[in-house]
């Protein structure tokens, strides 16, 4: 089983073509948790919108924001434990297929919510059909693969009272096979001040950043609710990836600014010529704060000569700038 690592490195002295002129949001209602891939000359995109996993594509970023959405699962009564509260689709290529990661649990207010896969063909625009729930115990929301020496893992958004708070925190687990993992293991909790604000403690929406020889997970920190819902990182230092020794926490690296607000469940994309690194995030254009409707966007991300990641600050509305690396011009 091979979880495809992204090649997240820009790589220097390589002259780039810009991509066409974008601006954000390429999505302004239904942009939470947004997940974008290029393949075979198309952007692909999805992102949460509760109702079902859709997908659309374009040529261009810009293309993506009249691009026709297409519903590729939906939720049936049939099966009342991934009926409701569908969130955070990702996109993944595994032994050349396309898969679809996201939560779904019941409609309850207390339903748990469980980690589900998508399984589809050779292009992100072939027919998905339900493939399985991940084992992870109980929670398991926001999942993501991580691939370190080889072995993959599941890291995933977890309920865990270790320290005596029954906190929502980073869990990881062994991948056996997709479906499967070994124990969950504790990776990460919401201590510091960052990311506790808003109505809880949280942690949440990990995704994996390789760069240099290096290994990061992305997260979002703080309630969802909250304005300063913020981008984390963990990088890992060497050791048992299942161990929280091994990694070492910093953030905030990207906030609140430029009248965005709740920035955070972010994912990583290449642009068409391999050479630059993007980021897709969410964010509100409300100061108080919002978890409903939410924009996607992307921006270019950059690398400290250690290939450490400067992620910079979101992008005010509306601001025109060009496109990735490689991108077709119309």
């Amino acid at each position: 089983m091979f979880f495809s690592k992204l090649g997240f490195l820009a790589l220097s002295g390589v002259s780039a073509v810009l991509g066409a002129n974008y601006s954000n949001p390429l999505e302004p209602k239904d942009g939470g948790d947004p997940s974008i891939v290029w393949h075979e000359g198309y952007w692909y995109f999805t992102a949460t919108n509760y109702r079902d996993i859709s997908v659309r594509r374009a040529t261009t970023l810009e293309g993506l924001k009249t691009a026709l959405p297409k519903t590729v699962w939906a939720p049936s009564a049939e099966f009342p434990s991934r009926q409701c509260n569908i969130w955070a689709p990702e996109l993944h290529l595994v032994d050349g297929q396309w898969h679809i990661y996201f939560s779904a649990g019941g409609c309850d207010d207390d339903s748990i919510q469980q980690a589900q896969v998508l399984r589809g063909g050779e292009s992100p625009w072939d027919n998905f059909g339900f493939y399985g729930t991940i084992n992870a115990p109980a929670w398991s929301i926001d999942g993501t693969p991580l691939t370190i020496n080889g072995q993959n893992y599941f890291v995933y958004s977890c309920f865990r009272d270790d320290t005596g708070e029954n906190l929502q925190s980073l869990c990881i687990g062994k991948n056996s096979d997709i479906l499967t993992i070994g124990e969950e293991h504790l990776l990460a909790s919401p201590t510091e001040a960052w990311e506790r604000n808003g109505q809880m403690p949280v942690n949440e929406g990990p995704f994996a950043l390789y760069s240099k020889n290096r290994t990061f997970l992305s997260y979002s920190g703080s309630f969802c609710w909250d304005p300063s819902y913020s981008l984390g990182l963990l990088e890992y230092v060497g050791g048992d990836p299942l161990e929280q020794s091994s990694w070492v926490k910093t953030g905030p690296h990207f906030s609140q600014a430029n009248g965005m607000y709740n920035t955070g469940h972010n994912s990583f994309f290449t642009s068409p010529d391999g050479t630059e690194t993007w980021m897709a995030y969410h964010s509100s254009p409300n100061p108080a704060g919002s978890c409903g409707d939410r924009y996607a966007n992307a921006k270019k991300i950059d690398f400290e000569a250690d290939g450490f990641p400067i992620l910079g600050e979101p992008i005010a509305k509306g601001v025109v700038l060009p496109g990735p690396a490689g991108e077709p011009q119309s």
